[in-house]
């Protein structure tokens, strides 16, 4: 293919749910909902790479504000892959994130080429998977009992920035669930588990502390006996790793997160479930 021929634009929002699609293809196991949370956040951050009369791929680039961006959906259609098609799109999302500390998910083979677009290895990002059902653990409530506000700077002590526009959806989605615990009159950690193509995912999941990450976990899974539960945990929170060890979760699969200026600040020790490898 020449690629004097392609062309990279802006996605439409039906577009998204191409993109989607594709991810499912690849086995990424999108959720149903996703695409409403996402396109909310930065709709001038998707880009589409069309040559021919033929969509050959796509990304995301998200900024969140002007201090944290971050870069998924990379897919490049298998036909057209190894023409320089992933690399020109690339290029596309970096500038439009510019100026910003910027995150990924890489797969561990892409390390090397993000390394050479200014990327570093921050930690490992694990898939675990189990079995839903039990049940539901006393001192748990409805995430919507509490005031959003509340939900925004909790969760701003983990994610690197506020995200009001992601969350007023991602907390709402049909099929799924938002649970608190609340300590002392204070939010002290919360989940969301969400319906994918394949099962469920729970994500984000932040807990003050094991137990309360346990607490909010069972309860999820108790939501959805029978069906297949997910959770990418950060290995950059070994409490993380033992929550998915000791509820007997198998790891399928890992990620590299990488940022362009370092694991910014946050406390991780309260991530014990990863929100999305597509906007972090």
């Amino acid at each position: 293919m020449n690629l004097k021929d392609v062309v990279i634009r802006r996605m439409s929002r039906a577009e998204l749910d191409l993109a989607l699609d594709w991810a499912a293809a690849e086995g990424w196991n999108p959720g149903l909902q996703d695409a409403e949370s996402f396109y909310a956040v930065d709709p001038e951050g998707f880009f589409i790479a069309k040559g021919a009369g033929e969509a050959l791929g796509c990304v995301c680039a998200t900024a969140y504000d002007e201090t944290f961006g971050y870069v998924g959906l990379f897919i490049v259609r298998p036909p057209y892959r190894g023409q320089g098609v992933g690399l020109q799109l690339l290029n596309v999302a970096l500038r439009h994130v510019q100026g910003r500390n910027v995150g990924l998910d890489a797969a561990i083979n892409m390390q090397k080429t993000y390394e050479r677009y200014g990327f570093s290895f921050a930690y490992r990002n694990i898939r675990h998977q189990c079995v839903g059902g039990g049940e539901s653990p006393p001192g748990l409530r409805a995430l919507a009992s509490v005031p959003f506000d509340d939900i925004l700077r909790y969760d701003a002590t983990v994610f690197p920035t506020t995200r009001a526009k992601f969350l007023s959806r991602w907390l709402a989605q049909p099929g799924g669930a938002s649970l608190a615990f609340v300590r002392r009159g204070k939010l002290a950690g919360y989940g969301v588990l969400r319906a994918c193509r394949q099962g469920y995912k729970i994500g984000p999941l932040f807990a003050d502390d094991p137990q309360i990450a346990d607490t909010l976990f069972h309860g999820l899974c108790a939501r959805v006996a029978g069906a297949i539960v997910f959770l990418d945990t950060p290995d950059a929170n070994p409490a993380a790793i033992e929550l998915a060890k000791r509820r007997g979760l198998t790891p399928i699969f890992d990620a590299a997160r990488m940022f362009t200026r370092g694991m910014p600040p946050g406390l991780i020790g309260r991530c014990y479930g990863v929100t999305t490898f597509e906007l972090g």
